[in-house]
C-alpha cells in the first residue's frame, strides 16, 4: 500500500527541531571565533603585519556575515515547508544541511584573514 503524497506527515517537526538545536549553538560559537579573532594581533603586531592583518579583517567580516543567511535561510526552508509526506525528504535536507552550512562562512573566514 502506497502513502498519500499530501497526506499530513505527524513527526515533519523532528528534523527542523534537531537541525536548529546544533545550527544555533554553531552559528553562536562561529561568531564568538570571528568576535574574538581581533585579539591575535592585539599589542603583539605592529608597523605592516598589523595593517595587513585589520585589512584582511575588514573584507572577511562582511563576508561571514553574509555567509551566515545560508545557514538561516536553511532553517527558515526546513520550517517552512509544508508538512505533507511529499515533502519529506526536502525537509529533512535542508535541516541536514543548515549546520554543515555553518562550516563554509567560518572557514572561509578563517581563510581570509592574514593570520600574523
Amino acid at each position: 500500500m502506497s502513502e498519500e503524497p499530501f497526506a499530513r506527515t505527524p513527526r515533519a517537526w523532528i528534523a527542523p527541531l534537531v537541525s536548529t538545536l546544533l545550527t544555533v549553538p554553531a552559528m553562536l560559537v562561529a561568531v564568538l571565533y570571528v568576535a574574538l579573532s581581533p585579539l591575535a594581533c592585539d599589542d603583539s603586531c605592529s608597523g605592516l603585519v598589523s595593517e595587513r592583518f585589520q585589512s584582511s579583517l575588514d573584507t572577511a567580516y562582511p563576508v561571514f556575515a553574509v555567509g551566515l543567511l545560508a545557514p538561516i535561510a536553511l532553517l527558515v526552508t526546513a520550517w517552512a515547508l509544508p508538512w505533507q509526506q511529499r515533502f519529506s525528504e526536502r525537509r529533512f535536507l535542508t535541516a541536514w544541511f543548515a549546520p554543515l552550512s555553518v562550516l563554509v562562512p567560518w572557514i572561509g573566514f578563517s581563510n581570509m584573514v592574514d593570520w600574523p
